[in-house]
This record gives structure tokens, sequence and C-alpha cells, in this order.
């Protein structure tokens, strides 16, 4: 039952991530001065729950994982693992560093006054809206792998 209520809570973590960073984009986008403070929550909110995906996923990984891939390299969709599981290794690094970059970029610079600041905010959650996206629909092939390894040969 932990198995499934952490593999379950990183992908919750990971698609509330993808969210938080769609409504700093947002509220970068219609930048004021009345919305600094919810610019600044968001992109602690993004950071914050990228972390807690990556934890869980971490722990779920070395824990479990091991499993479920001897199953889908067995299975009819090895590549499942081969491909869409060593990809989604390497790129979630990438998520994990944007997402810890931008509440410091949000915090130690002025993205309502300077222009070439705004952009680079809404260009980090905006990679990090699209690639969680990524992630996710990788870890639906993934998912898919192991039930077709568990089915039985035709």
């Amino acid at each position: 039952m932990w198995k499934e209520i952490i593999l379950w809570a990183h992908a919750v973590f990971g698609t509330l991530g993808v969210l938080a960073a769609v409504w700093l984009f947002v509220e970068v986008l219609n930048i004021s001065e009345t919305n600094k403070i919810r610019i600044r929550y968001s992109s602690v909110i993004t950071a914050v729950f990228m972390w807690l995906s990556f934890i869980l996923a971490g722990y779920w990984y070395v824990t479990w994982y091991p499993a479920d891939k001897t199953i889908i390299l067995a299975g009819p969709w090895k590549w499942a693992h081969e491909f869409f599981m060593e990809v989604k290794e390497h790129i979630f690094f990438m998520i994990l560093l944007l997402g810890t970059y931008l509440p410091i970029a949000v915090h130690t610079t002025n993205p309502l006054s300077d222009k070439r600041v705004r952009r680079m905010i809404l260009v980090i959650a905006a990679l990090i809206a699209l690639l969680g996206l990524l992630m996710d629909g990788f870890g639906a092939i993934i998912i898919m792998g192991v039930k077709l390894g568990l089915l039985p040969p035709f």
C-alpha cells in the first residue's frame, strides 16, 4: 500500500509543481505592484512541490523500482525503461535545478522594472511546466510497460 501512496504522491506533487509554475507564468505576464507577493509565493511553491516530488520519487525508485524494472525489461515494452525512464531520470534534474533557481531569481531581482529578468522568469516557468508535462507522459508510458509486462504472453 505504501508503494502506491508514495508513487501517487510523487506524481501529485509533480503536477502541483507544474500548476504552480503556470500560476507564476500568468502572474509574471500580468505583473504589477499588486501581484508581486503572489509571484514570490508561487515561485517558492513551485520549488517546494518539485523537491517533494523528487524526494518521494527517489525513495520509490530506490525501494521499489528494481522489481518494476525487471518486469518492464522482460515484457514487450522494454523500451519503456530503456528510453523513457532513462530520459526521465536525467530531465528531472533540469526541472529540479530550474525550480530551485526560480525563487532565487524572483527574490533577488526586480521583475517589475527589468524586462530581461521578467523574460528569464517566464522562460524558466515555461520550461518547468513543459518538461513537467513531458515527465507525466513518460511516467504513463513506464506504468504501461509494467502493466504489459505482467500480462501473459500471447
